[in-house]
């Protein structure tokens, strides 16, 4: 027999709760709460060997709530709800708590008659499909984990997708291919100690589902951008080994990267969720409390800022409180480092037009749980003003779009704009230098998941976008992207592979020797291609998955080099504006630049001497440039290219990016 009482309004979602009873006696259960402000009637839904046992819930205002003793793990749950609007609540249709911190049950959503079935419309009960929360046994031995809290200066990002990553990986395990586990194996850490990175910036781990679009094509939303539950972990990357689940293994793998030095920073998405349009699939806060979740507009129409048909409302005081327990809840029960939000202009939406003092903002600074974080923003959104690059709090870090398509322009157009690629190396100053903030704010990156990757930047001119099912119109079209005279990555010349090869060294180097704070895709560092095509988001195969069988050691050398080289130049470790008493811009023939030299389209070549004892030659033309040298005697340490050395007169090939220190330094 379960027993009941009334519970809490808070904590919401299923936490377990002591009661005691009048006589002392303690009884252990779970506390149950929702918030739905419009509903007239909560059910609690518990399900054991497919048998449902409904019970009614208190009412607290607009917050529901149950206490029920003696629920075992792995108990599944859901809600019914009950409102006098039939067009926003049907309680055939089970709601899926939006703070369960595991989920069971992925719908077919293949066809159209498979897809009413989570209609509201619908009138028959859906149980039996829907997705159910899960109670989960969140104990876990960390061992002495703490927050590695590594400094801006210090951090170096790698950007991976989980199962892409290990799942080619034929020196690991069959079974952990492509998990949690895989990514947490010795040999995938020491690859990325040995690389030089710090943290890992992992795509979505969250509950997702595949939009119905997708699924009936028979394709997947493989980035995991389509989220469903924000508190759960996707059990997609689970290797089901005897003794984990979902969220031990997960928590296996923080532990086992904190212990190598590398933080995990979560890409998280709070600007959508899956249920997409108000006529689509319903499962959980569309069919709980509709106008609290939604930007809508006075005809109860949603607002898409997103391009995934809905748009989170961060305004609302529950939604807000929602995406604050999220995010304590993963760091302080999974120790994470940091996050990035997806299309995160949604964050600052207030009215709904981006404020930057949004009370959002102001919240996540005042939570004392969320101190050590990395905040990073994706800043923008495709709604009325939704490019906000330079715009958001302090304590965010951005990724910067300008210094990617630059650098692009520059190396792979030859567009000759020295002082737009001097802006963005010294760390875009006149986007970020304000209120105090330093370079780090400036996450410098050259490619990430959405685009081509470095091999595609210099092997296509042309998206080749057909598997997507779209009719190649999906994807940026604008890509600043040179093949060098052959589309595609197969049957190449010697030559152009060369210049391949000295295109994607300058766009590294300029990566990570930049001020700010270098993103590295992974795969970009041994050459991995996804065919051309640079919106892979529903491409769960080989196209994304890294191929390491193609693992190209020349790059990762290249790549080691030029972290390692990043660590021992002063400038590159003090996360400071850059002035003239440690910065000297000089053109070829080594003298300081002039108003002339920064407007010479044509010259495409300078020096960077930082800190004295360093300087990097620059020649992003297609012939051999001449560099007359500074006084001193220099010796190169990194090399993207041939150089004869006469002295000071160094003659450098063309797309050369060249690193010298003065012989004696300790490097």
């Amino acid at each position: 027999m379960i027993s009941t009482a009334a519970g809490k309004p808070y904590p919401l979602g299923s936490s377990i709760e002591i009661l005691q009873d009048n006589s002392g006696n303690k009884k252990v259960g779970w506390n149950f709460a929702l918030f739905s402000s419009c509903a007239e009637s909560v059910k609690l839904c518990l399900f054991f060997d497919g048998q449902e046992l409904p019970l009614e819930m208190y009412q607290s205002g607009a917050f529901w709530h149950l206490w029920v003793g003696e629920l075992p793990y792995g108990t599944q749950y859901g809600f019914r709800i009950t409102g006098q609007d039939n067009t926003l609540f049907n309680p055939q249709k089970l709601m899926l708590d939006p703070y369960a911190k595991a989920v069971i049950g992925k719908p077919d959503l293949s066809c159209i008659e498979k897809q009413q079935w989570f209609l509201l419309n619908d009138p028959r009960d859906n149980a039996h499909l829907a997705p159910k929360g899960v109670l989960v046994d969140n104990q876990f031995d960390w061992q002495g984990d703490k927050p590695l809290a590594t400094p801006w200066a210090d951090t170096i990002i790698y950007e991976l997708h989980v199962k892409g990553f290990t799942q080619l990986r034929q020196d690991l395990p069959e079974a952990i291919r492509g998990t949690y586990a895989g990514l947490a194996h010795p040999t995938m850490i020491t690859y990325l100690k040995e690389l030089g990175i710090s943290a890992v910036e992992i795509l979505p781990i969250n509950y997702h589902l595949d939009e119905p679009h997708l699924q009936e094509k028979g394709l997947v939303n493989y980035w995991g951008y389509s989220p469903l539950a924000m508190f759960a972990v996707e059990t997609a990357y689970w290797s089901g080994q005897t003794g984990t689940t979902p969220l031990s293994e997960f928590k296996t793998m923080v532990r086992a990267l904190h212990q190598a030095g590398i933080e995990v920073i979560l890409d998280v998405v709070f600007n959508h969720s899956v249920e997409s349009e108000k006529h689509f699939p319903t499962f959980s806060q569309r069919g709980i409390d509709d106008r609290a979740y939604y930007w809508q507009n006075a005809q109860g129409e949603y607002l898409n800022a997103t391009g995934c048909g809905n748009t989170l409302n961060l305004a609302n005081d529950i939604t807000r409180r929602w995406v604050l327990d999220c995010l304590i809840y993963w760091v302080e029960e999974c120790h994470i480092d940091g996050f990035r939000f997806d299309l995160a202009t949604v964050l600052g939406r207030e009215t709904p037009a981006f404020n930057p003092q949004a009370r959002l903002f102001a919240e996540i600074a005042q939570e004392p749980r969320l101190q050590q974080c990395k905040f990073i923003a994706e800043p923008w959104d495709i709604g009325e003003g939704g490019y906000q690059v330079g715009n958001f709090p302090h304590y965010f870090a951005e990724w910067n779009d300008r210094f990617r398509d630059d650098l692009c322009r520059f190396w792979l157009r030859k567009s000759g704009e020295l002082g737009g690629f001097a802006q963005r190396f010294a760390g875009s100053s006149e986007i970020y230098q304000k209120e105090d903030r330093k370079p780090h704010h400036s996450v410098n990156f050259i490619t990430a998941h959405d685009g081509f990757t470095l091999c595609d930047l210099t092997s296509y001119n042309e998206k080749h976008n057909l598997a997507n099912g779209e009719q190649n119109r999906d994807g940026r079209n604008e890509n600043y992207s040179y093949n060098h005279g052959i589309e595609g990555v197969e049957n190449l010349p010697e030559e152009v592979k060369y210049q391949r090869f000295l295109s994607c060294g300058g766009l590294l180097a300029s990566l990570l020797l930049a001020n700010g704070t270098p993103m590295l895709l992974a795969g970009d560092e041994f050459g991995h291609s996804q065919k051309g095509n640079n919106n892979a988001y529903c491409q769960d195969n080989e196209i994304t998955w890294l191929n390491w069988q193609k693992f190209q050691p020349h790059f990762v050398e290249m790549t080691k080099q030029l972290i390692a080289l990043r660590k021992q130049i002063p400038s590159l470790q003090r996360d400071q504006w850059w002035t003239e008493e440690n910065v000297q811009w000089r053109n070829a023939q080594g003298q300081l630049m002039s108003v002339a030299d920064w407007h010479n389209p044509h010259s495409k070549a300078m020096q960077i001497q930082l800190d004295e004892d360093w300087l990097l030659l620059i020649n992003a033309k297609a012939e051999l440039q001449t560099f007359l040298l500074p006084d001193g005697k220099w010796e190169v340490v990194y090399s993207g290219a041939f150089v004869q050395m006469q002295g000071n007169l160094w003659a450098v090939n063309d797309l050369a990016f060249v690193c010298c220190t003065k012989k004696g330094n300790d490097y």
